[in-house]
């Protein structure tokens, strides 16, 4: 069961708008997050929950999506995430960037909104700064990563990494998003 969480976690790109992500949705996908390991156990991540229509709008402005498709605008227009959780780290707790920590939450979020039958997609490209002022968080606390929430509306396709060794993803003419991934054998050393 816990593989097929994993298959089914993707970078979703495009979302059902229709179907809004509640408050109580991420408090339960943030409780997931808060009970994982902790680099020293510092536990310095903070998180700022997005789910009304105002905040979510001004958190997608703020981002860049996509960057192997440049030719390309994702999310498709009426096609955003309804819901955002911004990954921050309080610098008073911890003056150093705990990337393991990120990472370790932010897939624990994407984990359990898949569980809940919600997915996702980690955005790394944004001005942190900008972020920091628009959202109106304190100086101490340095957005580290956002991640979109959302009821998936499109189909993303595992598969093999051809000949070629080439990973990047695509899409199709009907827009069926493509990841290659590396065999099993290929990354066992």
């Amino acid at each position: 069961m816990f593989k097929d969480l994993v298959k089914q976690n993707r970078s979703y790109r495009g979302y059902d708008e229709s179907r809004k992500v509640t408050r109580e949705e991420l408090l339960d996908l943030v409780d997931c997050a808060r009970l994982t390991p902790s680099s020293v156990n510092r536990q310095p991540l903070r998180y700022y929950l997005a789910w009304e229509k105002e905040k979510v709008d001004r958190i997608q402005s703020l981002t860049k999506w996509a960057a192997a498709l440049p030719d390309m605008t994702l999310p498709h227009p009426g096609m955003c995430p309804t819901a955002f959780i911004v990954i921050c780290q309080d610098k008073k707790l911890a003056p150093t960037p705990f990337l393991k920590d990120v990472g370790i939450a932010a897939q624990t979020i994407l984990l359990a909104a898949v569980e809940k039958g919600l997915g996702g997609c980690m955005i790394g490209n944004y001005n942190a700064k900008t972020v920091q002022e628009k959202l109106d968080l304190p100086e101490n606390m340095e957005p580290m990563l956002i991640v979109a929430i959302g009821k998936p509306a499109e189909q993303v396709v595992l598969t093999e990494v051809g000949e070629d060794g080439n990973t990047a993803y695509y899409r199709d003419s009907q827009d069926v998003h493509y990841v290659p991934k590396r065999k099993l054998e290929d990354v066992i050393l």
